[in-house]
Formats: C-alpha cells, sequence, structure tokens
C-alpha cells in the first residue's frame, strides 16, 4: 500500500484564457498549503514560467519549487519528462499539492493517462510514493467564445493561421475535464453568456461549470476535490453519451425511433477504436431510464438548449458511404451551425475498415480506426457474439457491425438538411 500520494490539480485551457492568473491566485493562497509547480510552455523562453516567478509567488530564493518544462508538449514528447518531474517532486515529502499548467495547445487526455497510469507503466518511479489527478480545470475565455460560436463565424478570420485549431482545442479541453471556468464573463452581455454557457453544456453535460473574471473563484472549490475519476471523465463528453445511448433510427423511415425498456443494459459495439490518441473501448455500460441523457430526452435541465437554438442529433445508418460524395459534402456544405460531429463511418471502396470522424470548426479530420468485428474468421466471431451479448444484439445480417453513428452538436442547425444530404452520400447497392 503507498502511504505518501500528493494529489494534482491539472490546469488548461487555450492561450490567453487565463490559466496563468489562476495558477497565481492559486499560489498565493493563505491556507498554508505548499505547492509545487510545474510549467509546460512551447517555446525556448516559458513564458509562464517567467510570470509566476514576476510575481514572486514560487521560483525565488533558491527554491526549485517552480519546474519549467519547455521545448514540447507534455501532451506527447515530453510524457517521460513529466513523468520524471512528478516522482521527484513526491519524492521530497515537501509538498502538499503539485499543480500543473498545461501549455494551451495541449489536450487533457493524454496527460490525465499519463498521470493515471505511470506508477503501472513505470513504477520506478512510484517507489517513494505517488502523483493522483485530483481534478482537471479548464479555463475557456468568454469573449472569444462568444465570437467562436456566434452562429457559426470562425475566430480565426481574425486571427492568424496559429488559430486554426483553436476550435478543436477549445472542444477537446471542455469535453475532457470535470471542472470549467468561464472567465472574461463581464466582457460579454447576459444574453451571450447563457448561450455559451449552454453551448458548452451540451458538450460537457457533467462538469462544473463557474462564471468568473480574473479567474477569481475560492481555491478551495478547486483543492482536494477528489473529483477526477478517468473513466467517468473519459465517457462524460455529450457526443460521447449520446452516440453510446442513441435510440437507433430505422434507416428507411427517419422518424421511427427504437428505445430499449427502461431496465434494459445497453452495451454499445464493443468496438475498441483509437480515440484522442489512445484506444478507448465503447464497451461500458449504458443503462436507459430516469437517468438516461439520449439525444430524445436530455435538452438540458432548464431548458437553456432550446432556448438558444441548440440541439443534438444522430445520423445512424448501415449502408456504406461513397467516399468522394461525403468528401463534397463535408467540404463544400458543411453548414456554419455545427459546432462538434464525431463518430464512426465507412465507405464502399473499402467496407472492412471503419474510420472515426470529428469535426469542430474549421477542423476536420479522419482516421484509421481499425476493421469492423465482421471481418473476424466465422469460429472467432461466433465466439466472439455469445460473448459480447451487446454487440449480438445489435448486429445485422447484412452488414454485421458496419454503420454510419455520428453525433451532432449545434445551434440552429436544419436537421432535416442535414440528413438529407448525408443520406445522398450513401452508396448505391
Amino acid at each position: 500500500m503507498i502511504n505518501n500520494i500528493t494529489p494534482v490539480l491539472l490546469i488548461t485551457g487555450y492561450l490567453g484564457s487565463g490559466k496563468t492568473t489562476l495558477l497565481n491566485r492559486i499560489l498565493a493562497n493563505n491556507e498554508g498549503i505548499k505547492f509545487a509547480v510545474i510549467v509546460n510552455d512551447i517555446g525556448e523562453v516559458n513564458i509562464d514560467a517567467a510570470l509566476i516567478q514576476r510575481g514572486g509567488i514560487v521560483g525565488q530564493d533558491g527554491d526549485d519549487n517552480l519546474v519549467p518544462l519547455q521545448n514540447g508538449c507534455i501532451c506527447c514528447t515530453l510524457k517521460t519528462d513529466l513523468v520524471e518531474q512528478l516522482s521527484s517532486l513526491v519524492a521530497q515529502h515537501r509538498f502538499d499539492y503539485i499543480v500543473i499548467e498545461a501549455s494551451g495547445i495541449c489536450e487533457p487526455a493524454p496527460i490525465a493517462q499519463t498521470i493515471a497510469a505511470y506508477p503501472q507503466l513505470y513504477p520506478q518511479f512510484a517507489k517513494n510514493g505517488i502523483a493522483r489527478l485530483d481534478s482537471i480545470v479548464t479555463v475557456v475565455d468568454a469573449l472569444r467564445l462568444k465570437d467562436e460560436f456566434d452562429y457559426g463565424d470562425e475566430l480565426t478570420q481574425n486571427h492568424d493561421h496559429d488559430d486554426e485549431n483553436l476550435a478543436s482545442l477549445v472542444v477537446e479541453q471542455v469535453e475532457f475535464c470535470n471542472k470549467i471556468l468561464l472567465n472574461k464573463i463581464s466582457e460579454v452581455s447576459e444574453e451571450e453568456a447563457g448561450r455559451i454557457t449552454s453551448i458548452l453544456r451540451e458538450l460537457q453535460p457533467h462538469a462544473d461549470i463557474t462564471p468568473c473574471d480574473f479567474c477569481d473563484v475560492p481555491v478551495k472549490s478547486l483543492l482536494n476535490t477528489a473529483a477526477f475519476d478517468f473513466e467517468k471523465v473519459a465517457t462524460s463528453a455529450r457526443w460521447i453519451e449520446v452516440i453510446e445511448g442513441h435510440a437507433e433510427e430505422d434507416e428507411d423511415a427517419h422518424a421511427h425511433e427504437h428505445r430499449h425498456g427502461h431496465d434494459d443494459e445497453h452495451e454499445h459495439d464493443g468496438h475498441e477504436h483509437e480515440h484522442d490518441g489512445h484506444e478507448h473501448g465503447h464497451d461500458h455500460e449504458h443503462k436507459h431510464g430516469d437517468n438516461c441523457h439520449c439525444h430524445h430526452c436530455h435538452h438540458n435541465d432548464k431548458g437553456e438548449a432550446l432556448e438558444y437554438g441548440i440541439s443534438t442529433f444522430v445520423w445512424y445508418r448501415r449502408r456504406p458511404l461513397n467516399m468522394n460524395k461525403f468528401d463534397f459534402i463535408v467540404s463544400k456544405k458543411w453548414p456554419a451551425g455545427i459546432i462538434r460531429c464525431k463518430g464512426v463511418c465507412y465507405f464502399d471502396d473499402d467496407k472492412d475498415m471503419c474510420y472515426l470522424f470529428e469535426q469542430a470548426g474549421k477542423q476536420i479530420s479522419m482516421r484509421n480506426a481499425g476493421q469492423w468485428y465482421a471481418t473476424m474468421p466465422a469460429e472467432e466471431l461466433a465466439d466472439f457474439l455469445e460473448k459480447n451479448p451487446g454487440v449480438k444484439r445489435d448486429w445485422d445480417d447484412t452488414y454485421g457491425d458496419r454503420m454510419q453513428k455520428l453525433v451532432f452538436i449545434g445551434q440552429h442547425m436544419d436537421r432535416e438538411a442535414i440528413i438529407k444530404d448525408l443520406d445522398f452520400c450513401l452508396a448505391d447497392e
């Protein structure tokens, strides 16, 4: 049993959102907590570390509680460096808490996975204690989000090419956290704040959302929360919730909905597709009923989604797509009101391969996610289906587990037009 456990707070957020302001506010607390700080900045000069030092809060008088990790990202190239630094800080037995300020271009999921897994993957770094992720706080800039979500107008039109990934990064950071600070809230109107909050809630239905200015929130609300659970956070984004709890629609009758009974356990297809850089198995249980968050029954507890024209739906079909038609629709006719789209698809020129399609703002990507279970040898497949009733229940005699399943989150979306365009992309059979 490991007795020396040091909690970790991971702060994420896009460039200029207020992460360093929040960090300095935390470090200036009068609670007597001894902090160690890891700051990750991209470039030869660690700007954030310099700002923290200038405040005279840490890194002064020869103290070594400020660790700058630069010229790389802790979510990818500096993973080992992060593990080594966490291990070193924990082993010193000098710190009550470790705070990590991630680079503005970092995705939080790989960082969280590294922290959670290193005691098992690198036991040599856990001999003198471990760092345990306590909470992930994402700071978002209300003013920038107002422009980003202004009925599809892209924030990138006011910035240079380095911001092309803004929408995608913001969405990734919002989707993988347990607390959101909606910073600079006084710089937007009450109506705009309501719309932004509703969109954030649609993207991430489970995180606590706190509006603030200058990240002025009680420090106690951020520390020792025990709020982070990797599996829960990894599956808390709306697109995952909806795609796994999706009430399947009949391919030839769009309005027909098939709903499982209240006590029916619905296991998604069990595909272990690559998600955000790691294998993400959709094989956990989802129960329909009183706690259901499916697209046909959530619409937010207070109705904000309807008030601001925000909606979610799933496009679900079995037939393969024609790649050329799909590329035309995505590149030429994709509606601006779609904030987020993510899901699985396949094409008629290679029916055995599953792809993960993802869109946030202007950023669109599609990557190979492995082969469908239907490609397994007959004997292996029969045994697999018997052991996986969820897959067997959704199995189609013609297509097996092959499907098109895309979750759309947006505002003022013309659902019927989107469905019509996507149906146009289906290959002739």
